[in-house]
């Protein structure tokens, strides 16, 4: 297929799991009414945002892969026809815990999973205290739909993720994402993070001329922050082709052009001009 219709379900969240879930499968099957073949949710879709704190009984929430989650949109995608992107807390083992983003295939099947590489820790985003960095690297998923970059939140922030993506094959670069302001700032300096958030996302399009599907949460939780939502589609040149508000549920339904990325990097052939025998030291820390 040339054109891929793919939907983006913007939600807010609340401490009741089961009503979660249930928001996030309505938002997919009215995505998949208005003919979208591939459907992402947004991070940690199945509870509030919990790493505003450092509190081990966060830990019950976490589930296994395969697990009841994966079995109920497995089920869902399915029943569908449609690839659905999760966003899980995996429990890999005792005292081993991911960010984990798991691809459901057409068929119900696990087409894979990405474990979230960049952990931040920050005031109200303590995820090193619950996430092991990921061990499976930047790999495309394969599927129905096509090579899938799957990366999730704080990964956005870098283009060496991106790149590395785009660079093993990825069609489309996808981020299940929970930011937002912290209600201390002030205005100005709340437009600043919220577009910056876009702007970088924006660039890893351009740099590897590919799509970019970036899906926010919205809404105020317990732990004080205001999730800006703002989920959007950005074409290969950095064009908005659709976004959300700020404080609203809602799905996006975007059409994108398969055939598009090659005729884009045959005009910025950015991936030909790179100069590989000149970037050793990117794998340092700094270069003093």
């Amino acid at each position: 297929m040339s054109t891929l219709i793919t939907g983006l379900v913007q939600q807010s969240c609340t401490a009741d799991r089961a009503a979660n879930i249930e928001k996030s499968i309505a938002g997919i099957r009215r995505c998949a009414e208005r003919g979208a073949k591939l459907v992402v949710l947004q991070e940690l879709h199945n509870s509030l945002y919990f790493c505003d704190v450092e509190d081990p009984a966060n830990f019950d929430l976490a589930e296994t892969i395969p697990g009841p989650s994966t079995e109920t949109f497995g089920a869902l995608a399915k029943e569908l026809g449609v690839v659905i992107v999760t966003s899980l807390f995996e429990k890999r083992a005792p005292g081993l815990y991911h960010n984990t983003a798991v691809v459901l295939e057409a068929d119900g099947s696990i087409a894979g999973k990405y474990r979230k590489m960049h952990i931040p820790d920050d005031p109200g985003y303590y995820e090193k205290f619950y996430f092991t960095p990921g061990d499976l690297g930047f790999q495309p998923l394969e599927t129905s739909v096509g090579k899938l970059g799957v990366l999730v939140c704080w990964d956005q922030w870098y283009p060496e993720a991106a790149r590395l993506m785009a660079m093993a094959g990825a069609e489309v670069l996808i981020y299940p994402t929970a930011i937002g302001w912290d209600p201390a700032d002030d205005s100005e300096e709340q437009a600043r993070q919220r577009e910056a958030w876009i702007t970088i996302q924006r660039s890893h399009a351009v740099a590897n001329g590919i799509p970019v599907l970036s899906v926010n949460r919205v809404g105020t939780e317990p732990g004080g922050a205001v999730f800006w939502g703002s989920s959007f589609a950005a074409g290969c040149q950095g064009e908005l082709l659709a976004q959300a508000g700020i404080d609203e549920e809602k799905e996006l339904i975007v059409k994108l052009d398969k055939t598009r990325s090659e005729t884009v990097r045959r005009m910025w052939p950015f991936f030909r001009d790179r100069r590989i025998d000149a970037y050793g030291d990117l794998t340092k820390r700094f270069i003093d």
